[in-house]
């Protein structure tokens, strides 16, 4: 092969076909202009199609990554759809080719995955213009050496990779099942790893790109997402469904997003602490689909038709298909319990209403552990039930006790409950002893049944439209974790409105209207 060959085929290799081979300077803006990511995947796999609107979509992501403007990207996709090609294989093979001294750090649910990706990228740029070394001690599947010194490590979920350093991670479906993801156990490992072992491997200005489906509302994604809109480490989010979906708007950002309530508010404030450019007429508004699909048409109608995407709907059941396909844990409209029953949205409830509290209090402030919840609650002559005032945060006593006391004091015409499991009945018995309080109306809430009976009681008067929610910045959460309810993390915002609830029933100032019990007809339909 001649010199001029080898310098097309450089070129080619690179996407940078068309770059001056003279003597006279070139920029990097003017290199990284003519050697796009996207341009080099069309040169060197003719045979694909790279053109795709979600595809195109992505591509703006990962310039940002490669900038170094962006170091936390998340990118959640349905099955099939070519995310692993495009970004774990090919992306990090073309940024070994761009810095053969780049470290990379490949993870995924096993190594045998990892190896897997690991390969293919090898094989990409041993058959670049530039060759690994021969002599490399180096050159396993786990671990290889590129011509320029940089490694490459591969890993998956619980081994560990100390001693290295990587400056780009990709972390590429953590989970591999729906029995891994449904195992509290092995979510803890994965967060455990992720913590422990990966993020540790960090070199200065590191960047981590995690892809994945959404198999469950705590999953990796679920966690960091979380940690984000506590003020935690700030990511960039990429979610496309596998068929758009209808707004419901939150905070200035669509159900389409894929993101809960928590999720949207966190990727809300990201937004919102970024500077913004103006927005071209021809892009996508912010709170419809990303890319501007109207709802219910397909991500790549081209391989994957509404047809299809249908029928795998049917057959894996709304769950499943909300999880994998819409990368939503939970439907956007609910599972039993629907969205669209809980819009109606006042300013205020109506004057002379005989309100309860209920507390739900929780015993550790751990990321991982239950909430401390609060609600208000009453009824109208009508047998309207209004919710009110919700709170939920992670606190331990004595916090706790400063807020009961707090809106003991501030709300003199409700009486409060808290739920004698746990240490509620210890807090009732400190609070008697207190003479502060003792002129306030409390007691302690012995609840019956299971949780899900003890909230049918009041969750299908939803479904009839006689529940209604005072305006308050609690309401996206609360919804949030109904719609997920009973088979989510957490459910302590429910039961707090259901020990308000009971004790409602248990002073007798329920109306007739809804005296009966509700269990009787709707609890077996959800059995």
């Amino acid at each position: 092969m001649n010199t001029h060959e080898t310098k097309n085929i450089t070129r080619r290799e690179y996407g940078c076909d068309g770059l001056s081979t003279t003597n006279q300077p070139t920029t990097d803006k003017t290199r990284d202009r003519r050697c796009k990511f996207e341009r080099w995947l069309g040169e060197v796999s003719p045979e694909l199609n790279w053109n795709w609107a979600y595809q195109r979509y992505i591509y703006k992501k990962l310039r940002a990554v490669t900038s170094g403007e962006c170091k936390r990207l998340m990118v959640f996709m349905p099955p099939r759809h070519g995310k692993s090609e495009l970004i774990t294989v090919r992306y990090t093979a073309w940024r070994l080719l761009r810095d053969q001294r780049l470290n990379v750090i490949l993870g995924s649910y096993n190594q045998k995955l990892a190896d897997k990706f690991s390969r293919r990228i090898k094989r990409i740029v041993r058959g670049a213009a530039s060759p690994l070394p021969n002599n490399s001690l180096l050159n396993t599947a786990s671990e290889w050496e590129t011509s320029g010194g940089g490694v490459v490590r591969s890993v998956g979920v619980g081994g560990g990779i100390a001693g290295f350093g990587a400056k780009l991670i990709v972390i590429d479906d953590p989970v591999k099942n729906r029995a891994e993801a449904e195992s509290a156990t092995y979510r803890e490992r994965v967060w455990e790893w992720f913590n422990d072992d990966i993020y540790t491997r960090m070199e200065p200005n590191a960047a981590i790109i995690l892809i994945q489906t959404r198999w469950h509302e705590d999953d990796l994604a679920g966690r960091l997402l979380k940690e984000m809109k506590d003020g935690g480490e700030q990511w960039e989010v990429v979610s496309l469904p596998a068929l758009a979906e209808p707004s419901f708007e939150s905070g200035g950002v669509a159900a389409s997003s894929g993101l809960t309530a928590t999720e949207k508010q966190s990727f809300s404030a990201h937004r919102a602490a970024k500077p913004q450019k103006k927005r071209n007429k021809k892009q996508p508004q912010e709170n419809g689909d990303p890319l501007g699909r109207k709802p219910g048409a397909a991500l790549c109608p081209k391989m994957f038709p509404v047809k299809t995407l249908l029928k795998y709907q049917k057959k894996l059941g709304t769950y499943s298909f909300s999880a994998l396909y819409q990368q939503r844990p939970a439907p956007a409209e609910g599972g039993q319990f629907k969205r669209e029953w809980f819009t109606k949205i006042v300013d205020a409830a109506p004057t002379g209403l005989r309100w309860k509290r209920g507390y739900d209090l929780a015993i550790s402030t751990k990321t991982s552990a239950d909430y401390t919840a609060s609600f208000r609650c009453a009824y109208d002559k009508n047998g309207n039930l209004y919710i009110a005032d919700g709170y939920r945060a992670r606190i331990e006593y004595p916090e706790q006790r400063r807020y009961i006391v707090a809106r003991m004091n501030d709300e003199r015409d409700t009486e409060h409950g808290i739920e004698s499991a746990m240490h509620g009945k210890a807090v009732v018995q400190e609070l008697r002893s207190d003479a502060s309080v003792r002129r306030f109306a409390f007691r302690e809430v012995k609840v019956a049944g299971d949780k899900l009976t003890r909230a049918l009681t009041w969750l299908n008067l939803a479904e009839e439209g006689k529940v209604f929610l005072v305006r308050g910045p609690w309401i996206d959460e609360f919804v949030d974790e109904i719609v997920r309810f009973p088979t989510g993390r957490h459910d302590d915002q429910i039961d707090a409105v259901s020990v308000a609830v009971q004790m409602i029933g248990a002073a007798k100032n329920k109306p007739s209207s809804v005296g009966f019990k509700w269990t009787d007809i709707y609890a077996p339909r959800y059995r």
